[in-house]
């Protein structure tokens, strides 16, 4: 098989789990059980298959949330996009993709959540809830509750998620490695 073929192949299968996970976890209603398993499959495809098949589930896979009605609002869509292929670049970018660095899984692992947490929640709650909030609310894009519920989605449970879905992730890229031979 083709070096091309390979990785749209791992990417699409990547993104079908994640898709099916947020579709799985969705009837549970819950932010940290949700965000944790994409952000753990964020941190796997990084590692496993590498950073533009990692940037490429982090940019869809939003877009793909919201129509399955799992992201809140169309207008964080590009926040969650941004948050999470900060996540990604930043995780592979320091792990370099190896894991027989214990410290410097962790650095990665650690920066890379603190990044994605600090980019969801100046998008979110500074530029959408607050700078532009005005307009969105005129036009009907968002409403009074969602306004009031969006800080707070988007700050610490962003962090708990990020930390929590690399944790697993990084629990598991070693053995997955073994496995897959890589």
């Amino acid at each position: 098989m083709s070096k091309k073929i390979r990785w749209i192949t791992e990417t699409a299968l990547m993104l079908a789990l994640l898709v099916v996970l947020q579709a799985a976890t969705r009837p549970l209603n819950n932010q940290f059980v949700t965000g944790t398993c994409v952000n753990a499959v964020l941190v796997l495809t990084a590692m496993l298959v590498g950073l533009g098949s990692g940037l490429t589930v982090a940019l869809i896979s939003p877009v793909l949330a919201f129509l399955l009605g799992i992201a809140p609002q169309a207008v964080v869509v590009p926040a969650i996009m941004a948050g999470n292929a900060v996540y990604v670049a930043l995780v592979r970018g320091i792990t370099q993709g190896t894991c027989d660095r214990v410290g410097t899984m962790a650095a990665g692992w650690l920066l890379a959540s603190l990044a994605k947490f600090a980019t969801l929640y100046l998008l979110v709650a500074k530029v959408i809830c607050g700078l532009i909030s005005g307009p969105l609310l005129a036009s009907g894009a968002l409403k009074e509750a969602m306004l009031k519920a969006l800080p707070v989605m988007f700050a610490w449970p962003q962090l708990f998620t990020a930390l929590a879905g690399g944790a697993v992730a990084l629990l598991m890229t070693p053995v997955l490695k073994r496995a897959l031979k890589r």
